[in-house]
């Protein structure tokens, strides 16, 4: 039974939910919501074998703070660019040199940095030592390297003490 429903609580809030969503109960929306509800728990069941150990967990809270408002400052700073033609832009493709380790924490790093506004992460290195980014406005390589090892990289260094 578990193999077939491995988080059968899960299953049962995802239906639930998405009977919500739907304002509707019709017999077509439980059947489909009944098939949602039991592939995402078989599809993502893989990710439960996944333990993390956070060292710090205020210092996570911290992180995302950090990250809200880089992203808030960061949407300001793309809408300066587009509502200005007159502004100069400076697209670049930076290697950014990774001294963390750990599947999770390079996730977390390659995800802010995406998250982040007019920068993208596209391609993590096969020996694990780069992530390739593309910004939208880079004056300085380096400053942006010193400033993501500053804000980002640092902190996930204290927060998975890796």
């Amino acid at each position: 039974m578990s193999k077939f429903l491995p988080a059968p609580r899960l299953s049962l809030f995802l239906l639930g939910f998405w009977l919500l969503i739907q304002n509707n109960i019709t017999p077509g929306l439980i059947v489909v919501g009944s098939i949602l509800a039991i592939a995402i728990p078989l599809f993502t069941s893989r990710g439960s074998d996944f333990h993390v150990r956070v060292a710090r967990p205020w210092k996570a809270v911290e992180y995302c703070f950090v990250v809200l408002l880089d992203i808030v400052k960061s949407n300001f700073s793309i809408a300066a660019i587009i509502l200005s033609p007159r502004r100069s832009i400076y697209p670049a493709w930076v290697e950014y040199p990774l001294a963390i380790e750990g599947e999770l924490p390079i996730t977390i790093l390659a995800s802010t940095i995406s998250l982040t506004p007019g920068t993208i992460s596209i391609e993590f290195s096969h020996d694990g030592r780069t992530l390739l980014i593309h910004s939208l406005n880079v004056k300085d390589a380096e400053a942006m390297i010193a400033t993501i090892q500053h804000r980002y990289e640092n902190r996930l260094k204290v927060i998975f003490q890796c």
